[in-house]
């Protein structure tokens, strides 16, 4: 796996592209000395995580031929000081599903993806702690 950054301008605004061609824009917010044209570096982490938990837990639900009518999740970082860096603390992950879902089904898959198969948060994980919950039809399983 390899990326490629490009600077954009004179600040922090970079193209970032992947082997397959795909174009990603990075910026720091203007507080910073950005441009704001890009999520930041720490926005594309909770992203990743948003991303890879989504595509296990769909794979998981569509092989148990479970309905999927819509899949939305939000995901909040918590940082704390180290030194001079900023990593994440606490990651909190709420998914949202509709459809002809088993409630034990959408609980299992959020705790499939976290514990067995969602690398980045495995990669998060030695200095975040992930916390989940799923709202099946509008209504919250009990915390998982």
């Amino acid at each position: 796996m390899k990326i490629t950054l490009n600077r954009v301008n004179e600040n922090f605004h970079f193209e970032l592209k992947n082997e397959r061609g795909h174009i990603v824009n990075v910026d720091a917010r203007p507080d910073f000395g950005g441009n704001d044209m890009g999520p930041s570096p720490m926005e594309l982490l909770l992203m990743g995580v948003a991303g890879c938990s989504g595509i296990d837990m769909i794979s998981i639900l569509k092989k148990q031929r479970q309905e999927i009518t819509s899949f939305k999740a939000e995901v909040e970082g918590e940082r704390v000081q180290v030194g001079e860096a900023k990593p994440f603390k606490d990651i909190y992950v709420v998914f949202f599903l509709e459809g002809n879902i088993k409630e034990d089904k959408a609980a299992k898959a959020a705790q499939l993806s976290f514990e067995k198969y969602c690398s980045v948060s495995k990669t998060l994980e030695p200095t975040a702690t992930i916390h989940y919950k799923v709202v099946l039809n509008g209504m919250e399983l009990a915390k998982i």
